[in-house]
């Protein structure tokens, strides 16, 4: 064969070659198109398209993120924690106690249902929760630190074992209005909380009115039951508040949901 025979055949298997490549390629290009192309199914938890590319762009496979990532991106709540203390009207007294695990997309049970206690005056409508009107107010707050008469029982949070001269400020005229308060150190306001109770013997601060704004009420705490309504606190008996306080995590942030009808 000639040199130049040789030449134009190579020619010829090269062209061959690339065009079965070009065929292969549109073949497997609508498989690894955006999101929601035929065969691709939607981002779990996010609407439709929402995870599709740009018309026509690429992604690279370093840019893709992994599993992990993806479940964290489709899930902004994934392993979060939540208390639900749900009452069936504003003026019970009574209410039911539920601790959710976000997984898979979804708020599962862990703890409860459990029958707890909350004011006197039952639930508050959210934002009319005043200092001194007997009622727990509804919304969704997060926790401040743990506390108790009796020594730390293995919790994750900060815990603060309370004094005899340790009281809880709740005078609206106080400069330290809705805080822990060392008498030693400061003065806890008129008539305060004291802090050495045997219905504190564990507890938790429910973070309402962090900004402290006179009059919006103050103490609210989830603590030991002691057979009666509260002035606004959350109560469980002590086995079972001991469950909830060892099972929430500041890692996962806690957050408790308290009203009327409340669901996840």
């Amino acid at each position: 064969m000639k040199p130049w025979e040789r030449a134009r055949g190579s020619l010829a298997l090269l062209a061959a070659a690339a065009l079965a490549a070009a065929v292969l390629a549109a073949a497997v290009g609508c498989a690894h198109g955006p999101a929601g192309a035929a065969g691709t199914p939607p981002s779990a938890g996010g609407p439709a398209g929402a995870a599709s590319s740009p018309a026509g762009s690429t992604v690279a496979p370093s840019a893709a993120p992994s599993i992990a990532g993806a479940a964290r991106l489709t899930d902004p709540l994934a392993g979060r924690q939540l208390i639900t203390v749900s009452a069936a009207s504003y003026g019970a007294t009574y209410a039911t106690l539920t601790a959710y695990r976000r997984s898979a997309g979804r708020w599962r049970p862990v703890l409860g249902p459990w029958t707890a206690r909350i004011g006197r005056g039952g639930f508050a409508p959210a934002g009319l929760k005043r200092e001194g009107d007997g009622r727990t107010p509804s919304g969704t707050f997060g926790f401040g630190f743990f506390f108790g008469v009796l020594p730390d029982p293995g919790v994750r949070f900060r815990y603060r074992q309370s004094q005899p001269y340790d009281f809880w400020d709740d005078d609206p005229a106080s400069p330290r209005y809705n805080e822990w308060v060392d008498q030693r150190r400061a003065d806890p306001g008129l008539s305060p909380e004291p802090m050495d109770v045997s219905g504190y013997d564990y507890g938790a601060v429910i973070a309402y009115n962090t900004a402290r704004t006179p009059g919006l009420g103050s103490g609210i705490f989830l603590h030991v039951n002691i057979g009666i309504a509260t002035a606004g606190c959350v109560t469980l008996p002590m086995d079972e508040l001991l469950r909830v306080l060892r099972w929430l995590n500041p890692a996962r942030s806690p957050q408790i949901r308290m009203g009327v009808s409340a669901r996840t």
